[in-house]
C-alpha cells in the first residue's frame, strides 16, 4: 500500500502534477500498481470496476463528459466518485469540469491535473508503482559488482564475505551492499539487490569495525543497486565432501520465485578467493554468450574417443 500523499511527494515533479481538489483525501491508499481509465464506468457499466486503482481521465474521457448535458454529466461523475478510488488524474492539462471538482472536494478524492499526455504519464507512473509494489526479501550476505556481474556472497557469519568484498573493491570492483542485502523482483526473471539506506556504502570488517567504502575509495567503488546473477556460497573446506569438479551439475538457489545460478565454493587459509570470484564473473559472461567450458571439455572427449575408435577399427584388419 502507498498513500496518495507519498505518491504526490515522490512524483509530483516527474508527473507534473497539480492538486485541484480533495486535499483532505491525500491519506487515501493506493492498493494496486495497475492504472485504470474509467471510460466504461462513466457510461454506466460498473461491473468489475477496479476502484482500488488510480483513475486516469484523458482526452477521450474529458471529451465524452463534455458532450453530455449537465444532468447526465453530473450523474456520470457522481457514479465514478461514489467508489473509494484513491485519486483521479486528469492528463494533457485538460481543465477539470466544475462537476468533477465539486464531487472530488465533497468526497475527499484527490484530483490532480498533469501537463503530461496520457501515454507519458502512464509510463512514468507504472514504473514507479511497479517498483513500489515489487516483492522484496532480505538476505544475509554481500553483493558486489564484479566486471558487471552481480555476485552475491552468502555463508556463515564470519566466514569472510566482507573481506572478499573489500579485496574486490581494492581491485577496482564495486560494492553494492554488505551484511544485509534487500532483494527485489523487478521482472519475472530479474532479481535486483541493494543495501538498506542506513548501511549504504558501509562495510564491516571483524576486528577493525565499520568503514565507509565510498569515502575510502571514492564514488567509483560503490553503486546503489545491481542485478543478482550468480550466488557464491562460501563454506569451510571439508576433505570428506565431494565437491563439483567439472561444473556440469549447475546448482541454483531460489529467491522470490527466481532461480539464480549458484556456486558452492569451499575456502581455506591461503586460497585466493578474490581471483576465483573474478573468474566466476567472467565465466558467467562467457555462458551468457553461449560458451560453457565444461560442456566443451565433454565434447572434446567425445570427439577424441570417436577418433580413437575409428583408428582402432582401421588398424584391426591392417595385417601389412
Amino acid at each position: 500500500m502507498i498513500e496518495v500523499s507519498e505518491l504526490a511527494r515522490g512524483m509530483s515533479r516527474r508527473l507534473k502534477l497539480t492538486l485541484k481538489a480533495g486535499r483532505a483525501g491525500l491519506t487515501r491508499t493506493i492498493g494496486a500498481m495497475e492504472l485504470n481509465r474509467p471510460g466504461l464506468a462513466l457510461t454506466g457499466f460498473v461491473q468489475l470496476f477496479p476502484a482500488g486503482r488510480i483513475q486516469l481521465l484523458g482526452n477521450t474521457e474529458i471529451l465524452y463528459l463534455s458532450s453530455l448535458d449537465s444532468d447526465k454529466c453530473s450523474l456520470a461523475i457522481e457514479r465514478l466518485c461514489s467508489y473509494p478510488v484513491p485519486c483521479i488524474i486528469v492528463t494533457n492539462q485538460n481543465k477539470p469540469l466544475p462537476a468533477l471538482l465539486a464531487a472530488c472536494e465533497r468526497e475527499s478524492i484527490p484530483l490532480f491535473v498533469s501537463r503530461l499526455n496520457t501515454t507519458e504519464l502512464t509510463f512514468y507512473l507504472s514504473n514507479y508503482l511497479t517498483d513500489w509494489f515489487a516483492p522484496t526479501e532480505s538476505v544475509h550476505g554481500t553483493l558486489v559488482d564484479v566486471y558487471g556481474t552481480g555476485l552475491l556472497f552468502v555463508g556463515r557469519a564470519g566466514i569472510g564475505k566482507s573481506e572478499i568484498a573489500l579485496d574486490l573493491v581494492e581491485r577496482g570492483h564495486r560494492l553494492v551492499a554488505d551484511d544485509m542485502v534487500v532483494l527485489t523482483r523487478k521482472a519475472p526473471r530479474v532479481l535486483v539487490g541493494t543495501g538498506p539506506e542506513m548501511l549504504r556504502h558501509m562495510i564491516e570488517i571483524r576486528g577493525v569495525g565499520v568503514m565507509d567504502v565510498r569515502q575510502l575509495f571514492g564514488v567509483r567503488a560503490v553503486r546503489l543497486q545491481k542485478r543478482v546473477e550468480t550466488i557464491v556460497e562460501l563454506s569451510d573446506w571439508d576433505g570428506m565432501e565431494n565437491y563439483e569438479r567439472l561444473g556440469l551439475n549447475e546448482l541454483t538457489r531460489e529467491y522470490l520465485g527466481i532461480a539464480i545460478p549458484m556456486i558452492q565454493l569451499p575456502i581455506y587459509p591461503g586460497k585466493n578467493i578474490t581471483v576465483i570470484a573474478e573468474a566466476i564473473a567472467l565465466t558467467h559472461h562467457l555462458k551468457v554468450y553461449g560458451h560453457n567450458a565444461a560442456r566443451e571439455l565433454v565434447a572434446r572427449q567425445a570427439v577424441a574417443m570417436k577418433q580413437k575408435r575409428q583408428i582402432a577399427e582401421y588398424l584391426r584388419w591392417d595385417r601389412e
